[in-house]
């Protein structure tokens, strides 16, 4: 299978050896990020560098004036992590290198607009508002994230795009010095504490027939079990939701939900298209649960199917990663047409829960079950026992 591989800019400027070395590890593509949210990240290769500390949420190259001028939500610059047109200088060298280039994009993530902004977050059934976490319902923010996905994904030599964080972001974010984990949040009432209860969400209920004061009591009672510990902490899938919710409010919130993330989805793929040259490959970071929150956002696979060329779906390695593999993987394959990606994403840094050592078997069994392509997490964060792993299976075929 064709096999990709995520860097980041500062991963390759300024390091002569870095192009090539990504490329010897037997990869077609490299997937650069264009926009990212803040992180600290680590450099164990580069001649100048260990740690990158990128502050906020940024564009990381320079952001067209004349489309942002006067905007009150706008792309932030980078700093000295990513100062001038990084994306543009690293992407010369990997495609120099002989790499296909694809634009790496996260929207609807930026902690540093729900600081600055307030308006723009998600706010939970008990009043908390979540930063990190920009209403995908809220006009304004649909708008910056549909003008965000054009602009970053159509990068000067760009032969395609993968969209992430395109839908809803909720409650699990890896924070700074992050505590929220003192009671446990099974799969159900992670989504319940991610239901947004902001001016948009709330009249969005409301055109459903819904009071929304009615839906967030409800919403707060039926987590209340939950922080007791009496019931409902391991509650999972749609199920799982209903009998903490019940079946009146989930059906309604999904509703609500689902069609919000698919028309953002559906346009941010039709803007993306517009701005692009044709046969430009348009991907989105995906779990095909429709409910799902965060970088994998939930989608109703066949709707998306039918606009984007594909998915970029994240799968556990190892043994044990077999059911969660089958989890995205068949759904997605069931929508699948000629000429659909689904590429397969494999965590290969071992010191980030991933299983470099069982990537042949994990990639066989991805592709029995739909898997057209692989993605590797991350050629710049991997130490050195890592990339030989994955080399030694690339080479191999």
């Amino acid at each position: 299978m064709r096999a990709g591989a995520f860097v980041y800019p500062w991963d390759v400027v300024g390091d002569p050896a870095a192009a090539e070395r990504i490329a010897g590890l037997g990869v077609a593509q490299v997937t650069l990020a264009a926009a990212y949210h803040s992180t600290r990240a680590l450099t164990p290769r580069h001649p100048r560098h260990r740690v990158v500390t990128a502050e906020h949420a940024a564009v990381l190259y320079p952001p067209d004036e004349r489309r942002w001028k006067d905007r009150e939500l706008r792309p932030y610059a980078a700093g000295a992590w990513a100062p001038g047109d990084a994306w543009g200088s690293a992407a010369e060298a990997l495609r120099a290198a002989g790499l296909e280039v694809h634009s790496w994009v996260v929207l609807a993530h930026n902690s540093r607009m729900g600081a600055e902004h307030p308006d723009t977050s998600v706010i939970n059934a008990h009043g908390d508002r979540y930063p990190w976490a920009p209403c995908v319902a809220r006009p304004a923010v649909r708008d910056y994230l549909l003008d965000l996905a054009a602009e970053a994904a159509v990068r000067p030599g760009a032969a395609g795009t993968e969209l992430e964080s395109l839908g809803w972001y909720g409650l699990a974010h890896l924070h700074a010095h992050d505590k929220t984990g003192g009671v446990p949040l099974g799969d159900a009432a992670q989504y319940l504490m991610s239901l947004c209860f902001c001016p948009s969400c709330r009249e969005g209920y409301a055109g459903l027939g819904a009071d929304p004061d009615e839906l967030a009591a409800a919403v707060r009672a039926s987590l209340a079990p939950v922080w007791s510990g009496d019931r409902g902490a391991d509650a999972a899938g749609r199920d799982g939701i209903a009998a903490l919710l019940g079946e009146h409010w989930t059906a309604l919130t999904l509703d609500w939900r689902t069609r919000v993330a698919g028309s953002l989805q559906e346009q941010a793929v039709a803007a993306v298209r517009a701005a692009a040259a044709p046969g430009f490959q348009v991907l989105m970071h995906a779990d095909p649960v429709p409910y799902r929150c965060g970088a994998n956002a939930g989608v109703d696979a066949g709707r998306i199917l039918a606009q984007a060329d594909g998915f970029v779906l994240p799968c556990p390695g190892g043994p044990g990663g077999a059911a969660g593999r089958e989890a995205v993987l068949a759904p997605a394959a069931a929508h699948a047409r000629p000429g659909t990606v689904l590429a397969a994403n494999f965590t290969v840094v071992a010191g980030m829960g991933g299983s470099p050592g069982t990537l042949a078997a994990d990639a066989a069994h991805a592709a029995e079950l739909g898997a057209t392509q692989l993605r590797l997490y991350h050629a710049g964060l991997a130490g050195d026992a890592d990339l030989a792993a994955v080399r030694a299976v690339l080479r191999a075929g």
